[in-house]
């Protein structure tokens, strides 16, 4: 993990490169790309700013090692690396889907949200979401309000937190449930802050490549959620779009969606049966 880190230190790198670099079939682990001295080196680091954060507990995958999860490999360009904090399990469990949406989230997308994780959690899925403010902080707290199972998927480091008011939210599910980051500590940590954005994006695609199937809540035409769903259709998984996406004015991307494939839900019903 410390030559992962390190090869995330080189001027250009990005998750294509790095996707590339390490080849699909999982033919080259960093180890076998960087210096040994480096990557202690670079681990040393990683490790220091963990204690400086107070992170004591986590878990690494690492793309050409057994324990690399199979279904990351859907992605167009699967991550090299993640860190987790939490159960490890719950990323395993049978029945994962993701609830996602705007972080401007309505009265009504808010009920709509709870709503529906309750019926999901009732069903026996694990609620999935990106830890953000609006929908996914919804998502995240009325499936530990009803007893469910929940992780994150979040856009910085195990050792960040954005945004700062769900940091006890975080701390949370990492201490109960599970918190998984694909975001390089160190890249972070020395970049400009506008750069980081971009791996808010990259978090989405990894998120739908973990779950079975994606449920939109409520999104405007340039939401970030936008990427995930398409991520959905491309690694083919379900993408589920509520209805009342369809009838608010000016919303393009519903129809879009629902022509490539995505199944617009009136009804609970339709997300089991399409399980079933």
């Amino acid at each position: 993990m410390g030559a992962y880190e390190y090869l995330w230190m080189q001027p250009g790198m990005s998750v294509r490169r790095m996707a590339a670099l390490l080849g699909r079939e999982g033919a080259w682990l960093p180890s076998e790309l960087v210096p040994q001295d480096k990557a202690r080196e670079t681990w040393a680091e990683v490790i220091a700013e963990f204690e400086r954060r107070g992170v004591a507990n986590f878990g690494v995958r690492l793309y050409g090692a057994w324990t690399y999860p199979a279904c990351l490999r859907d992605a167009k360009e699967p991550i090299g690396g993640l860190y987790f904090r939490g159960s490890w399990d719950l990323a395993e469990s049978p029945r994962r889907i993701s609830v996602v949406g705007t972080r401007e989230v309505s009265p009504e997308g808010r009920d709509r949200t709870r709503k529906l994780v309750r019926q999901l959690v009732a069903s026996g899925f694990t609620i999935v979401s990106g830890l953000a403010r609006g929908v996914d902080t919804i998502a995240h707290t009325a499936a530990m309000e009803f007893g469910g199972r929940t992780f994150a998927v979040i856009g910085t480091p195990i050792s960040e937190s954005y945004p700062r008011e769900n940091a006890a939210l975080q701390e949370a599910l990492a201490n109960k449930y599970l918190v998984v980051s694909q975001v390089p500590v160190l890249r972070y940590k020395r970049q400009d802050y506008r750069r980081n954005r971009l791996f808010f994006p990259e978090r989405n695609k990894t998120m739908s490549a973990l779950t079975q199937a994606t449920v939109i809540v409520e999104a405007g035409e340039t939401s970030g959620t936008l990427t995930q769903a398409r991520a959905a259709l491309d690694q083919g998984r379900r993408l589920f779009i509520l209805e009342s996406n369809f009838h608010k004015p000016g919303l393009a991307w519903p129809a879009e969606l629902e022509r490539l494939g995505a199944t617009r839900v009136a009804d609970f019903s339709q997300i089991l049966e399409a399980f079933a």
